[in-house]
């Protein structure tokens, strides 16, 4: 028997429940207050050794366009490649975005920006509120097709909590450096959402098999999602990183990363190919593995051939994990990811964290300065006694402890996920957006292939110009027939 797919009263109880009680939260502790404010910026630029004391809006506002573009355009569309699913794709992940930056700009401004009793908003939240969506993002890619809004607004609330705690202890607590999130957002939402698809295994999903399928036109939507993507990802790497060479470097470092991890992917996907050809699914997600393998290490003093080195290596192991891990996945272990992002997310996360941890091991201050090492890796408040070495180890903690935390959260979230009253969509259903969207009649032709063997013969001999016929006179009755010029002979054209 189908599972219940009534949303009559679910999905807007559950949404206007949740509003009111952001509205109330906000009204309780949410201010901005200039005066306040400003006195707690030049504190912050104090302590960071920063001379820019002046307009934070001013310096944060464009990189927070290009984040926020990347939320609510990049991955959507990306992951509009299914082709009865564009409207879902689209819609619940504005859904889920626009209730998770309000749930972590609360979350976020008690850990972070609590003064005198409230919480100071600035440029500052909004963009810290975005990395936070974009983690849950990935996520909701490997459930993509398989869950009803309801869900998808559960597990907003349940990821947007975890994600704002394991942030909060790696950046603060072990000071660890991701400017990129490669650890917080990608590692993280990768590895929670795969947890959660794996609790919800579904036995009898060939049966939507043939929904879960690509078109022409879908494949192209997801592509715009990709350029959206591949376009800003300097600007997400670099929004948070200190202003000067720190932001500079995080931008530079990044772009020479998607640029290999372009190459390479193209190059391991014809390769892959029996027929030589490529797979647009490669060309949509691992191009992109760049962004993500880069992050961790941004700021740090990678070295360009670092980041094409970074780049490169992400785009190989995406390809090679959407061609080969992707089914292993499916076939051995039942994690049913969806949109593959375990290849995109996953693995490059993995590859940045470790690659921030060797690079600070091997940070030198030679390259940086003296001054610039300790402000660049963090080194005063408690890890004043710090070494490059004892960075190192702190960032390889904290891609474990993100590992813990994702996998852990998932289980529990994917237990909660799995009672059988929140809306979900029967096995048979799957990927298909009638199941919660009014769908319109298209009145549309049916393209019927053409058979090469319907076709007539070509001529051997071209034939001479036809010869127009001859006009109707006006005194003869319509219908009459005139005589038209005999045609030519075609044996009379060989001499």
């Amino acid at each position: 028997m189908a599972r219940n797919t009534n949303l009559r009263w679910k999905l807007p109880l559950t949404c206007l429940f949740l509003q009111v009680t952001m509205i109330v939260l906000f009204g309780v502790f949410v201010r901005y207050d200039p005066e306040a404010h400003a006195q707690w910026w030049v504190e912050k630029k104090r302590r960071n050794f920063s001379s820019d004391l002046e307009n934070e809006f001013y310096y944060r506002y464009p990189s927070f366009q290009d984040v926020h573009t990347m939320v609510f355009v990049g991955f959507g569309f990306l992951m509009t490649f299914l082709q009865r699913y564009g409207f879902s794709a689209v819609g619940f992940n504005l859904l889920l975005a626009a209730f998770g930056i309000q749930w972590a700009l609360l979350l976020q401004g008690w850990l972070h920006h609590f003064e005198g009793g409230y919480i100071l908003l600035g440029i500052e939240n909004l963009i810290n509120a975005d990395f936070c969506v974009a983690s849950v993002c990935v996520a909701f890619g490997a459930v993509l097709g398989k869950v009803s809004p309801v869900q998808l607004l559960i597990m907003t609330f349940f990821q947007v909590t975890l994600f704002t705690v394991n942030e909060f202890i790696l950046l603060n607590l072990l000071e660890v450096k991701d400017a990129g999130g490669s650890m917080t957002i990608h590692t993280f939402g990768a590895y929670f959402g795969l947890t959660v698809t794996w609790i919800l295994y579904r036995r009898n999903l060939e049966q939507s098999k043939r929904r879960q399928s690509s078109a022409y036109h879908s494949d192209l939507f997801s592509m715009i999602g990709t350029l959206f993507l591949w376009i800003f990802w300097p600007s997400f790497n670099s929004a948070m990183s200190y202003h000067g060479d720190a932001q500079h470097r995080a931008a530079l470092n990044t772009y020479c990363s998607l640029a290999a991890s372009v190459l390479t992917s193209v190059a391991m996907s014809s390769a892959l190919n029996k027929k030589g050809k490529l797979d647009m699914v490669h060309i949509q997600n691992a191009t992109l593995a760049g962004g993500v393998g880069v992050g961790t290490a941004a700021e740090m003093m990678l070295m360009p051939y670092g980041s094409l080195i970074v780049g490169f290596m992400c785009g190989f192991f995406s390809t090679l994990g959407f061609v080969y891990i992707m089914p292993f996945l499916e076939s051995r272990l039942r994690i049913q990811d969806t949109c593959g992002i375990h290849n995109l997310h996953g693995i490059p996360g993995i590859i940045g964290g470790i690659v921030g941890a060797v690079t600070a091991v091997y940070a030198k201050p030679d390259i940086y300065g003296d001054p610039g090492i300790v402000h660049s890796l963090d080194f005063h408040h408690f890890k004043a006694w710090s070494t490059t070495k004892t960075q190192g180890e702190f960032q390889a903690y904290g891609l474990l402890l993100t590992l813990a935390m994702a996998f852990g959260g998932g289980i529990i979230l994917g237990l909660i996920l799995r009672l059988p009253f929140w809306g979900q969509a029967a096995d048979d259903n799957c990927f298909e957006d009638a199941v919660y969207w009014e769908m319109h009649e298209e009145k549309s032709t049916v393209y019927i292939p053409e058979d090469p063997t319907l076709k007539p013969p070509a001529p051997s001999v071209p034939l001479s110009p036809s010869v127009p016929a001859a006009p109707l006179s006006s005194s003869e009755p319509l219908g009459h027939s005139v005589p038209l010029a005999p045609l030519v002979s075609s044996a009379s054209l060989i001499p």
